[in-house]
């Protein structure tokens, strides 16, 4: 009997798996395909494919077009979606890829959000040493004079940065009060993927900042790495800039950001 109760556990096991494949292959083929499709996907035979589909259009999972026999993911894949997109904290998911960071290059590293004032620092790993750079956690950076705020301008809509941009570009003459000299910045930040400054923000302070994205490809939060110029080059080419962009692509990943190539 026991061996039974353990060959039945290892089958359901087998089918719970089986199950996650097919509905992670319609998800992939989403919005809807063929059952000849599918299972070449999932490279099964087309019958035990069928036999899955019915029990998961049995709960919700999946559905049937019925005017194209197309199957695609149903309410209930849709719902769990949505739950699990909901518990992506930002926060949480780049807390220990933002330790690791500042572990293998002992600089001070820190995520910002966008708040109600601008890009917000809520969460920093200070570098261990005797120089540091001091950042204050709830500390709102300027938008056009910080390469985490400049970054942001890059991603987010314009709508959304306008008013801070000419609050700061009222306050006197700044470089970046031309639109087409703002606009080619932005543009020149999105074709890198990162941005760097050098001692614009504090004197003899460099930072290099990249963006995290959210499951919809948008913008949920920026890493920023700052050091002192003598000791942190914020190289945009250089291996600190390689590992900060492999810290953001991890972090969007895990927030169910898909890159292009994936």
């Amino acid at each position: 009997m026991e061996k039974t109760s353990d060959s039945n556990g290892k089958q359901k096991v087998r089918s719970a798996e089986v199950g996650t494949d097919i509905l992670k292959a319609l998800a992939e083929l989403s919005p809807s395909t063929s059952l000849s499709r599918l299972a070449e996907h999932v490279q099964m035979p087309a019958s035990k494919v069928h036999r899955y589909l019915q029990a998961l259009i049995a709960s919700g999972f999946a559905e049937q077009n019925a005017a194209t026999n197309h199957y695609g993911l149903g309410r209930e894949a849709l719902r769990v979606g949505l739950a699990a997109l909901n518990s992506m904290d930002v926060l949480k998911v780049a807390a220990l890829p933002l330790s690791e960071l500042r572990d293998e290059l002992n600089e001070t590293c820190f995520l910002a959000v966008w708040g109600n004032q601008g890009a917000t620092v809520v969460h920093i790993e200070p570098a261990v040493r005797a120089v540091t750079v001091v950042t204050q956690l709830g500390s709102v950076l300027p938008l056009l004079s910080s390469s985490t705020g400049l970054v942001f301008s890059a991603y987010l809509p314009q709508r959304e940065t306008a008013d801070l941009r000419a609050h700061e570009i009222a306050s006197g003459d700044h470089p970046l009060a031309e639109e087409n000299t703002y606009s080619d910045l932005c543009q020149q930040i999105r074709a890198r993927g990162l941005h760097h400054v050098h001692g614009l923000l504090m004197p003899g302070v460099d930072a290099l900042s990249a963006p995290v994205f959210n499951a919809v490809g948008h913008i949920a939060a920026v890493l920023t790495i700052v050091g002192p110029t003598s000791l942190f080059h914020a190289d945009e080419n250089g291996p600190a800039a390689q590992r900060l962009l492999a810290a953001t692509r991890a972090v969007s990943w895990r927030m169910g950001f898909e890159t292009q190539g994936n």
